[in-house]
């Protein structure tokens, strides 16, 4: 996963799924939204405050925040609405609506100076002239505003705020000279209601608070307007002390979301992170990811928990995602920043995904729907997160898991990658045995479709350093099934080549010797043409007699067991007898090389003597 760095750090960076939760507006989408609009929205508002009170520009983070904190406001809880605007701009006389003068004090305190202007000059029809004369005062005091966007130096905008105030100022004096008679008109006290936007203009914090609570708003509401008219140089480090004045007089909203919002602007953090983990853990994950690399929380690890504050929330999120098992691989990429204890977390869980598509493979209802080379991609994607994120034990682990599903599924060419990936030599000989059993079971047909398979690695378990005996093994298989394609194919002089170096090279097994011998009866007997050179019978006869020998001597289950599978019989001397069939048939064919090849006499073992 790639991060965001911050100083000479690296944060977490948002995956696509997380960035929708950040979206004001929805996004057209085929499936439903997990949750409901108002829940995006919500984390929407408090991340974006967390981004302008913990990220500001760079150069900004001295700076005045007001302007910052209004145009939040703006964007995340519209008043007064467009709706009610257009209303009152259709209505010839709108100052006669109760709902002019309400929405006309909101829209000056929004700072929505378009919306203000336009009723300002409505006034210039109203039938007082001292109202006509002090819109149309006011009008350009609400437009010109200094803002510190528009300035370069804090100072130049400091600068033209007091000559701005005096003007707010002059108009006070104006106002206060209207008589008292004409400071009605047929349905409101309309000097009272302009008061107050003056007031506002003034930056009266008792004024703002009052009419904020007599319009509806909230403390939110109060705090930003406190940071644009009552102290307009205030800091992000004097958001506090604000705060919990206003609170004071205009409490929360018991809401997860404006409780939020209530720690951030308190600086509260640590609160806040356990509150946004209630929300959403995506959300207290990824502040406390962000705040840590500010050191802006505690850093110390927790002795009840063994995790610091940013790795608890982190690793709750992860497993909050870990209900959704598809998410495996973003699941682990939180569990492994978060130190040892989510490094563990993280290898269970890789060590569990390939068992959970084996259990989802067997399941009848959904066996349909997860091929087999899905699996083996995941497979390879588990492999190559352990190897980048160095978890060496957990990927021999995995190899193995996957392996063994591989032999039941009888691939077993990509189940010796595995074992071989894993280091497991030992378990090569399972894959060797359940090959040969393949044609014990169904004969040199099943041999050969399967063995085609692991041919291509011998070679590389040879490389990767495995015992010769299990290289030998995998050899034995495959130059055996080379030997019943020869046959297949009625292509006897490769059979008998194979046979002979088979034996030549011993990777052969001992149990295997007796089969070999009787395989190699459709060679003996082909015909009259000697397809085994002298040499090859007689290495054929001596392993022959080495059998009865072994036999003699106690040990004929260590070379019959495979054979008395094959033919179906369990007493070694009904397998014995089968043998000297085959003893008969080499005697002769022995004695055909004799005649075609006049010589001495030949020693062939310890106790057979032809000459």
């Amino acid at each position: 996963m790639l991060g965001t760095r911050i100083g000479e750090k690296t944060c977490l960076s948002l995956s696509d799924y997380e960035i929708l939760h950040l979206h004001q507006q929805p996004i057209p989408r085929e499936e439903p939204l997990q949750f409901s609009s108002g829940h995006y929205r919500s984390l929407y508002t408090c991340f974006s405050l967390f981004v302008i009170l913990y990220l500001p520009e760079p150069g900004y983070e001295d700076m005045p925040i007001g302007d910052e904190l209004m145009e939040w406001l703006n964007i995340h809880f519209i008043e007064p609405s467009t709706e009610e605007g257009d209303e009152l701009s259709s209505l010839g006389t709108p100052w006669e609506d109760e709902a002019f003068w309400p929405y006309l004090t909101r829209a000056v305190l929004r700072g929505l100076s378009k919306a203000s202007l336009f009723f300002l000059d409505t006034l210039s029809r109203h039938p007082s002239e001292y109202l006509q004369r002090l819109a149309l005062d006011l009008a350009p005091l609400v437009s010109s505003q200094p803002r510190l966007q528009q300035f370069s130096a804090e100072r130049d905008f400091a600068h033209a705020l007091r000559r701005w105030k005096d003007k707010v100022k002059a108009l006070r004096v104006d106002m206060d000279a209207v008589p008292e008679a004409y400071r009605m008109d047929d349905f409101e006290n309309w000097w009272d209601r302009l008061s107050d936007i003056v007031a506002i203009l003034e930056g009266r914090g008792p004024v703002i608070q009052r009419v904020c609570r007599e319009l509806g708003a909230d403390w939110k509401e109060v705090c930003a307007a406190w940071g644009v008219f009552v102290d307009t140089r205030l800091r992000r480090q004097d958001l506090p002390d604000v705060v919990a004045q206003v609170l004071q007089d205009i409490p929360p909203d018991s809401s997860l979301e404006n409780t939020i919002h209530a720690d951030l602007l308190s600086d509260r953090l640590s609160t806040m992170l356990a509150n946004a983990r209630m929300l959403d853990p995506w959300l207290s994950a990824h502040m406390a990811d962000i705040l840590e690399v500010l050191g802006l929380i505690e850093q110390d690890v927790d002795e009840e928990s063994e995790l610091t504050l940013r790795d608890q929330c982190v690793l709750a999120y992860a497993e909050y995602l870990h209900s959704d098992p598809a998410l495996w691989r973003i699941v682990v990429e939180y569990m492994y920043s978060c130190g040892q204890i989510g490094k563990a977390h993280g290898d269970e869980v890789l060590m569990r995904v390939p068992l959970r598509l084996l259990d989802h493979r067997h399941d009848s209802a959904d066996s349909e729907t997860l091929e087999d080379g899905d699996i083996t991609g995941v497979l390879k994607e588990v492999n190559q997160t352990c190897l980048e994120h160095q978890r060496e034990a957990v990927r021999r682990t995995v190899c193995k898991i996957a392996a063994q599903d591989l032999i039941r599924r009888k691939e077993y060419g990509l189940a010796i990658a595995y074992y071989t990936s894993a280091e497991e030599w030992s378990n090569l000989g399972t894959i060797v045995n359940r090959v040969l059993q393949e044609y014990v079971n169904d004969g040199p047909e099943a041999l050969c479709r399967y063995a085609g398979d692991i041919a291509s690695s011998v070679q590389s378990v040879a490389q990767a350093g495995a015992h010769g005996v299990f290289v030998y093994r995998l050899m034995f298989v495959v130059r055996y099934a080379q030997f019943h394609q020869a046959l297949m194919t009625s292509d006897f002089d490769g059979a008998a080549a194979e046979l002979v170096i088979i034996f030549e090279e011993e990777i052969v097994p001992k149990s295997w010797w007796a089969v070999l011998l009787c395989d190699a009866r459709k060679i003996l007997v082909h015909d009259s043409t000697l397809l085994l050179p002298t040499s090859g019978a007689f290495l054929l006869m001596r392993k022959l007699e080495e059998i009865f020998t072994r036999s003699e001597q106690g040990s004929g289950g260590e070379y019959l067991s495979i054979l008395g599978q094959i033919l179906h019989k369990t007493g070694e001397s009904d397998i014995l007898n089968h043998l000297r069939g085959i003893r008969l048939i080499l005697s002769k064919y022995l004695a055909r090389c004799f005649v075609n090849n006049v010589g001495g006499r030949q020693i062939v073992g310890p106790n057979f003597v032809v000459g």
